[in-house]
């Protein structure tokens, strides 16, 4: 087909301008670009996705961009070692990665679905990061080209840490890609203080190249047992119409209380949860997604005392069966942010509000062990931007209605503040609290190294509720070192306080502050993208029996 005048004339204006220009080193290492390849990637640039959208055009080829762990065309990382650890890496496979898409070939072009798919692959563990652009733009079609750089996968798991005084450990591993099918496998053991444990699990969160997940886990303790199922379809997107879901959870363990760091007295816990639920949505609407679920839960909690320990507190047992309904609301505001609790990787935030509201109701009737009303809740919301001030706030609400009065009624509340002063430096606040009213003993909040307060022993604290105030001076470094971690830095201090009946303790020391600094080690090249904190927090109140100093090594969700 003869080129269209308006193609003639980009390709005549480009080819003037190629000849007045230059070519860089990168441009002379490049593969020699058509004319359409030049065209397409002009249209890419320079129409928005407002026009895209208002085009009406449908999406035409779709291409996978599947890259490998390094990225051997990148200067520092053509390298023998990385050039072996990508012979050996099984890379994701394409159709792993077309199956979560939300859009296909034929459908209207939507720049929002484009986001959203996006955002989707981001959660997948076993990519550093995604991306996807529309690379050409005519006869009413857009080209799509989806791109990907996996992550390391196979992780053999030496694990030390140190939080309140306390030692971790373990080994094993874990495959969260196997061969390239996204399918997750492992096996670990694991000792902290409070139990030792071998444990399998699988994770399948495209069943049969569908979106239904199918997630098994079982371990075997020093101190019983813990098995999980659950097989769901979810709301895997924010138009998605359907959901369903069942799911059961067993545990055979012995729980302790705690005062100033030391156990005091410890019980045998058995529980059982069991849930299915279904769920409706007209999809989204004017940016709301808007859901309905219904569905039934059973739970079965058994307490009981250890041999030594006869004369100890003891939660009370309790059985509820009951059926519930949910709704649940989300307002779409994403934004892309880096450098706030990542480090160099892309990160996902919706700043709209969401809501979610569950309500059910056991009866004795049902098999449960009295009457209640059982109620869960949550609402979180974003303001500003992650290029210059934000804040996020979060609120969690749970609580039965029984015949005595509200009982185990637990509040959360969760501020974070994030000021960014440059582009490596940025300040940082949360102040999180929670409050609790006739909480169920096994419900108690814990405060200590484990737990935010990093100066002191773990659960140095123990009750019904407590607050607990961090700020932080973060710093984010062009150090790599090897090509493997980015390494950042913290100063930071923490003041909190727990408050309430500790079943077991002493008198509430009252509030405890603490100060220090650490390293951050961003691994942005393995799975799960996990940061390893390494601190030195000093504590400024607490009794004598504690440590002038606590060094902390772990590894994170988040700086």
């Amino acid at each position: 087909m003869p080129p269209t005048p308006v193609r003639s004339i980009l390709a005549a204006a480009i080819s003037l301008c190629l000849l007045t220009v230059q070519p860089t080193q990168a441009d002379e290492a490049a593969p020699e670009a058509s004319v359409g390849s030049v065209i397409g990637q002009l249209v890419s640039d320079n129409l928005s996705a407002a026009l895209l959208d208002a085009s009406g055009s449908r999406i035409g080829e779709i291409s996978v961009n599947n890259g490998n762990v390094f990225d051997i065309g990148v200067q520092g990382e053509d390298k023998a070692l990385y050039r072996a650890a990508n012979a050996i890496h099984r890379r994701t496979n394409p159709e792993v990665i077309r199956q979560q898409l939300l859009f296909k070939s034929g459908e209207v072009y939507s720049s929002r679905l484009i986001a959203e798919s996006e955002r989707i692959l981001r959660t997948d563990p076993y990519l550093q990061d995604a991306w996807i652009t529309p690379v050409r733009h005519e006869n009413g079609q857009v080209d799509v080209q989806v791109t990907t750089r996996d992550a390391w996968t196979l992780r053999p798991y030496f694990a030390f840490g140190r939080s309140g005084g306390q030692n971790s450990g373990g080994i094993g591993f874990d495959e969260l890609n196997l061969f390239g099918s996204g399918i997750r496998v492992g096996t670990r053991y694991r000792s902290n203080v409070d139990r030792d444990s071998l444990s399998f699990q699988f994770l399948d969160s495209n069943l049969g190249d569908s979106w239904t997940q199918l997630q098994a886990s079982y371990a075997s303790n020093s101190d019983g047992y813990e098995q999980s199922l659950r097989l769901e379809r979810p709301f895997y997107a924010l138009d998605t119409r359907n959901a369903t879901g069942f799911s059961m959870r067993r545990d055979d363990r012995i729980d302790s209380f705690y005062d100033r760091g030391e156990k005091q007295s410890g019980y045998r816990g058995q529980s059982m949860d069991i849930e299915a639920y279904k769920g409706w949505s007209r999809g989204m609407s004017a940016g709301w997604t808007r859901r309905l679920s219904i569905g039934a839960a059973y739970e079965n909690h058994d307490f009981s005392t250890l041999s030594d320990d006869s004369f100890a507190p003891l939660p009370e047992d309790r059985r509820l069966t009951y059926p519930f309904v949910g709704v649940e609301f989300i307002q779409e505001d994403f934004e892309k942010a880096h450098n706030l609790e990542q480090i160099n990787r892309v990160e996902d935030r919706n700043l709209g509000l969401t809501f979610s509201a569950r309500l059910g109701y056991a009866s004795k009737g049902f098999g449960s062990d009295r009457d209640a009303v059982v109620l869960q809740s949550s609402v979180s919301r974003g303001f500003g931007s992650g290029a210059d001030r934000s804040l996020m706030l979060e609120a969690g609400l749970h609580s039965r209605w029984e015949d005595a009065g509200m009982r185990n009624l637990g509040v959360e509340l969760n501020a974070k503040y994030f000021h960014r002063q440059s582009e490596k430096s940025l300040f940082f606040a949360s102040l999180s609290g929670s409050y609790g009213h006739a909480l169920d003993l096994d419900e108690l909040v814990a405060l200590g190294g484990d737990s935010g307060l990093r100066g002191y022993p773990l659960r140095y604290q123990m009750g019904e509720s407590r607050a607990l105030l961090t700020v932080e001076q973060r710093y984010f470094t062009d150090w790599y070192p090897f090509r493997l971690f980015h390494v950042g830095a913290a100063v930071f201090a923490d003041i909190g306080q727990s408050f309430g009946n500790n079943p077991v303790g002493a008198e509430n020391p009252g509030l405890l502050r603490d100060v220090g600094f650490g390293l951050r080690l961003g691994n942005t090249r393995s799975a799960l993208g996990r940061v390893v904190h390494i601190d030195l927090a000093y504590p400024l109140d607490g009794d004598g029996t504690i440590s002038d100093v606590q060094f902390l090594v772990g590894t994170k969700s988040s700086f």
